[in-house]
């Protein structure tokens, strides 16, 4: 999400920094004692390999890390897919998560919804070749965990459905969107929608050796000042046994996970299944089961994602929040939210992975932790002393690759110069 750098749209990252700049002072830093990393069998090599997950997100929104823009040759395109996987592999890395439906489309043949227009500028033309088959072989030939990204709601990063192509299901069932905040979204409250959004991704479960399915942060929409997301009909129709609209938005976000996450299980028993939500489930001051931060959106109140549950009731194979906060950040501490995480996934049979925001190293609009290469190191380093946090995704491929200060080689340096296998 997403996570989830900005650019000509508002990435998923680029929301955390805006809604938390309604956050207000607070907060200490925290710090945990070191453990040894868990081990497991050997890598093929004589060596011992610990099992831990070193992730990258590979973003194909708006062709934010790839392709590096729409209309490149099918050899263009496949190169460059390439090169990504092969920095994964030079940085140690043992899995890609890659973003294969950014807006209700495709990158491989589906038979649901339309070709992505990342790849050629033009929704529903065939790149001439299979973006998604050819990760999953590459990525599997490099030993690395190709797990394929979806966005199950969000449909056009603009409100026009006539910019859609025609074939599109949002124009064919033009009662399944809904505008909102300058974007198009299908409607999470229509059974119909959930249905088709669920076939539509297990399509690419059923046809291709994919290690995991991962969600990143986006349920119902971020909230837009002034603005209100048109449920109405759909709930005087189906919200009925609710107490109120909120409760039976969070019980539409549920049965998704929950329906997915059977289907998944049935279509591909060994695929993981996560979700990388936005890192505040709810402050302490709303709930006392919450963290203690101060965040201006908690994704329990607001996109209507009650991520602490899907842990605590196994629903998910593992949780990614993007703790992308720096240790010490007063409203949001790394080293507040991470032992709150780890508690949460305790016990649960719920793996805890933690997304890592590389993007804000070295960018001047950040605060001062950020331009220190060695922030990062931090994060992994306090990591080590909760068992439950089993490795770490970053975001995101572009700046794996371009390194501007140096953050994810500390990275490497001071944690991974051993090998790693993905937890299973």
């Amino acid at each position: 999400m997403s996570g989830k750098a900005r650019h000509a749209r508002m990435s998923r990252r680029a929301f955390a920094v805006t809604a938390l700049s309604t956050l207000v002072a607070g907060g200490a830093v925290t710090g945990a004692a070191l453990a040894g990393a868990e081990p497991s069998r050997s890598d093929g090599k004589g060596r011992r390999a610990t099992r831990e997950l070193r992730g990258m997100w590979l973003a194909t929104v708006t062709n934010r890390d790839w392709p590096s823009k729409p209309g490149l040759s099918a050899t263009q395109q496949r190169a460059e897919l390439i090169t990504h996987l092969d920095t994964a592999v030079s940085r140690r890395l043992n899995a890609v998560f890659l973003q294969v439906r950014p807006t209700a489309d495709a990158l491989w043949p589906s038979p649901y919804e339309p070709w992505s227009q990342v790849l050629t500028g033009t929704q529903g033309q065939d790149p001439g070749w299979d973006p998604l088959g050819t990760a999953v072989e590459e990525a599997h030939a490099r030993g690395l965990e190709l797990h394929a990204w979806f966005n199950p709601y969000r449909v056009a990063n603009q409100t026009d459905p006539t910019k859609l192509v025609a074939s599109h299901p949002a124009r064919m069932h033009p009662d399944w969107v809904v505008p909102y905040g300058g974007k198009l979204y299908y409607n999470p409250g229509l059974p119909e929608v959930r249905r088709f959004v669920q076939d539509a991704m297990l399509d690419a479960v059923r046809k291709y050796e994919i290690d995991g399915v991962h969600w990143d942060d986006y349920f119902y929409p971020y909230p837009v000042a002034g603005q209100t997301f048109d449920d109405d009909a759909e709930y005087a129709e189906y919200g009925g046994d609710f107490p109120d609209r909120a409760s039976w938005r969070r019980d539409n976000i549920d049965r998704l996970v929950l329906e997915t996450a059977t289907r998944i299980k049935a279509v591909r028993p060994g695929a993981d299944f996560g979700i990388s939500p936005f890192g505040v489930w709810r402050n302490a001051a709303t709930d006392p089961l919450g963290s203690d931060t101060r965040a201006g959106v908690q994704t329990y109140d607001d996109l209507y994602a009650d991520t602490r549950k899907w842990v605590r009731q196994n629903w998910i194979d593992y949780i990614c929040p993007q703790i992308y906060w720096n240790i010490g950040f007063a409203a949001a501490d790394y080293a507040k939210l991470l032992p709150w995480w780890a508690g949460v996934a305790k016990d649960t049979g719920t793996k805890l992975y933690v997304g890592e925001a590389l993007y804000k190293a070295g960018d001047p609009a950040q605060p001062a932790a950020w331009q220190d290469p060695a922030e990062l190191s931090r994060h992994l380093t306090l990591a080590q002393g909760y068992p439950e946090a089993r490795g770490h995704i970053f975001f995101s491929a572009k700046e794996v690759g371009t390194d501007k200060i140096g953050a994810i080689a500390r990275v490497v340096a001071d944690h991974y110069q051993q090998p790693a296998m993905p937890p299973r």
